[in-house]
């Protein structure tokens, strides 16, 4: 069935042409311009544009050759297209250039709070220390509390800074074996804490091109919640894997963790944003946005599938270049 909105375009198109071959000059390059605005803002696109233009001119002119102005009508016709493009174009390299300067306020900020926050533990430190004699446990639990809130601070600190180099270093692209690095970052959380008991998979042969120092963030990132949100389990099961989605291949890593509400899923990859309460699971909140900028990086997706108590599933893609 013939879509009323283009046949009417393609009669209009027909009828403007012939107007053009017949000498109609400016209004008839003025109804061109008109048509392709309508055109591009109809989602028709430049081949079927064209398509429209050769069956135009095989109704007007039949074999016959096209005069000069048929060129500067088509021109005319296709002139929206050139600008809706320069217009998507111009507005991706301020948004571009919006990123930078973000990412680089970023670095700078982080960058320059490291030295008072190191001046506040210095001297709050150095307080605790000499008068450590004169001071009753109140005065003490202030102090103890000024120095795990500046080291919190370290640490996302720390997590800005990480997350803004990732946006802002080269990416380097080789073969990476991301069993291996995913073996060794559990094996390294393990010796953290030997008193756990925690039952872990790895799919062997997993292998894949891409940035490695990225990929061991990557995974230090996701294993290292898998390990956290299964600290209350009395056996931590945590899987590394892949499986085949239509044409891609989707790595995944799996725990049986305390998982979290699938309405909150898209607050999930965002800085700072929380789905547990911090007192219960630590962290800065920016680790997942991490592993999102890593993933779009290469190109890939993330997404998250979970129920509360039952476990999280994260899934990814790191496509080749």
């Amino acid at each position: 069935m013939i879509d009323p909105k283009r046949a009417q375009l393609e009669h209009e198109y027909m009828i403007a042409l012939r107007d053009c071959v017949g000498g109609a000059g400016e209004e008839a390059l003025a109804h061109a311009y008109e048509l392709g605005r309508v055109a591009a803002g109809s989602g028709v696109g430049v081949v079927e544009l064209a398509t429209i233009h050769d069956k135009a001119l095989r109704e007007v002119l039949g074999e016959a050759a096209p005069p000069a102005d048929v060129d500067q009508f088509f021109a005319e016709a296709l002139s929206p297209f050139e600008m809706t493009h320069r217009g998507f174009r111009d507005a991706n390299e301020r948004l571009e250039a919006a990123l930078r300067e973000l990412e680089a306020f970023s670095y700078s900020v982080s960058h320059d709070l490291r030295a008072p926050l190191r001046t506040i533990s210095a001297f709050t430190q150095a307080l605790a220390e000499d008068l450590r004699h004169h001071l009753d446990e109140k005065s003490r639990d202030h102090l103890r509390r000024v120095l795990a809130a500046a080291a919190r601070m370290s640490d996302l600190i720390d997590a800005l800074l990480e997350l803004s180099q990732i946006s802002r270093a080269p990416l380097g692209r080789h073969k990476v074996d991301l069993s291996g690095v995913a073996q060794a970052v559990i094996d390294e959380l393990k010796r953290r804490d030997l008193s756990r008991k925690v039952q872990s998979i790895v799919s062997p042969d997993l292998v894949l091109e891409a940035d490695g120092r990225l990929v061991r963030i990557l995974l230090d990132n996701l294993l290292g919640n898998a390990f956290k949100f299964t600290v209350k389990q009395t056996v931590a099961k945590i899987e590394v894997g892949a499986i085949e989605q239509a044409k891609d291949t989707v790595y995944f890593v799996r725990d049986n963790g305390a998982g979290f509400d699938m309405q909150y899923a898209d607050r999930l990859f965002n800085p700072f944003q929380r789905l547990h309460r911090e007192a219960e699971f630590g962290g800065t909140g920016i680790g997942l946005a991490t592993v999102r900028r890593i993933v779009e990086r290469h190109g890939g997706r993330i997404w998250a599938e979970s129920s509360v108590g039952e476990g999280a599933s994260f899934y990814f893609t790191l496509p080749p270049a």
